[in-house]
């Protein structure tokens, strides 16, 4: 193995080792030393146990339930959805990526990427315009359902 491959190499299983054990040791994580120390875990996300709003996280998961689930990471607060066909228009499907980027329950809080592909012709999947409000519209869903289930939560 060539010298400056070896350095790269050492150079990334160092980082790694650095970070693994910067999670694992748990020190700096707690609730009232993050607070004090004006630290970057807030009380919402020690009570939520991840890294987003959980009221935010839960609507959304709840708002684009009728779509299969691609992937979701609750710590870095990003729901991608794999393709979904409405019954009445099998010529269609429809894609979104939802992104929860802040702990605390805000407008700004939530951006929704929703991509459309029409079926075209010669048999093919090709990408389609959608109308920039059904972004806003399903933004504004998960902001209402997560009211409603902090409401609850409180009363």
């Amino acid at each position: 193995m060539r010298a400056p491959v070896r350095i790269v190499i050492t150079l990334l299983a160092t980082t790694a080792l650095v970070s693994c054990s910067a999670f694992g040791s748990g020190k700096g994580r707690s609730d009232t030393g993050a607070k004090k120390k004006g630290g970057l875990f807030s009380r919402s996300q020690s009570v939520s146990g991840i890294g987003v709003n959980s009221f935010l996280w839960r609507a959304a998961l709840e708002t684009i339930e009728f779509m299969p689930l691609t992937s979701a990471d609750p710590y870095g607060g990003v729901i991608i959805t794999g393709w979904h066909s409405d019954g009445n228009a099998t010529n269609e499907r429809f894609k979104a990526t939802v992104y929860i980027l802040d702990t605390r329950l805000r407008a700004d809080a939530i951006k929704v990427s929703v991509f459309r592909q029409e079926f075209d012709a010669s048999g093919n999947w090709v990408d389609a315009d959608i109308d920039p409000d059904t972004e806003v519209q399903i933004e504004n869903a998960i902001l209402t359902r997560a009211r409603e289930l902090k409401i609850s939560t409180l009363g």
